[in-house]
């Protein structure tokens, strides 16, 4: 018998899920529902929440709730029965999704989620690392981007927290020196697989090449630290975003589903 136990940690004590996901993070891609570079860049938010499951001590899971999406990534070998009957407590109704933990009796999402790997590869690229200055810039591209709030406080949360050593960040600029397209990749350790989350391109710029420079930029940051490849998720219906990586020389190497809770009878 397991002796299972959920934690909830804060920001400031989320190192050991960090180094826990970082460990069970495969050369090639991303495992389950979560790489150490979704909860950093989770931890933008000062009220984060993160969840680390362990079994007498040694760490055997973690997540967070992503809006109504619970996302797991759990160790190799990890009883995935006992941690979804756990689980299964924060699932409470509109928490209706979980990514990377089986939920008994419950459905595959219809819409499926692409997982590309790019391999290194020698790249040219407009990208430059976002420096102190470029902070307010690399904001105002993603509030752009994805019509977000996002402030420059959230970047300095995120950035102060345990996972801030873990990120590496572009920007590209157009020749006038707008603030175009950027990138965030994030490190999991030599060997070990890289991950880009988030990347934006501002409408008034799309069409140019900019996202393509600051992928392959990211891309090129990661691999120098040491990352054995890099893995971006997005969406299989989001046809741009897919056509983007792929020009990057981005693979796809398989599809993932959510579960989903069965509608009501």
């Amino acid at each position: 018998m397991i002796s299972l136990a959920r934690h909830r940690l804060t920001p400031a004590e989320t190192g050991p899920a960090l180094h826990a996901l970082s460990e069970w993070t495969p050369a090639d891609a991303p495992a389950g529902g979560l790489h150490p570079g979704d909860v950093g860049w989770y931890l933008r938010f000062a009220d984060a929440a993160v969840f680390l499951w362990t079994d007498d001590a040694a760490p055997v899971a973690a997540g967070f709730l992503d809006g109504p999406v619970l996302r797991v990534t759990a160790a190799p070998g990890a009883d995935l029965g006992a941690l979804a009957a756990d689980a299964e407590q924060l699932l409470e109704p509109g928490n209706d999704w979980s990514d990377g933990l089986p939920v008994p009796g419950w459905e595959r999402e219809q819409e499926s989620w692409l997982v590309l790997s790019w391999t290194p590869r020698p790249v040219s690229s407009r990208a430059e690392p976002v420096g102190a200055a470029d902070v307010a810039d690399r904001a105002l591209v993603h509030r752009a981007a994805f019509k977000s709030t996002l402030a420059v406080e959230n970047w300095h949360t995120m950035n102060r927290s345990p996972a801030g050593g873990l990120a590496v960040e572009t920007i590209v600029r157009t020749p006038a020196g707008e603030p175009a397209a950027a990138a965030t990749g994030w490190f999991a350790g030599a060997g070990r697989c890289g991950l880009l989350e988030p990347v934006g391109t501002a409408p008034d710029h799309r069409g140019h090449g900019y996202g393509r420079d600051a992928v392959l930029g990211t891309c090129a940051a990661l691999v120098q630290r040491g990352a054995s490849a890099v893995a971006v998720l997005t969406p299989s219906s989001n046809h741009a975003a897919v056509a983007l990586y792929r020009s990057a020389g981005f693979t796809v190497l398989r599809e993932n589903r959510d579960w989903v809770r069965p509608a009501s009878v």
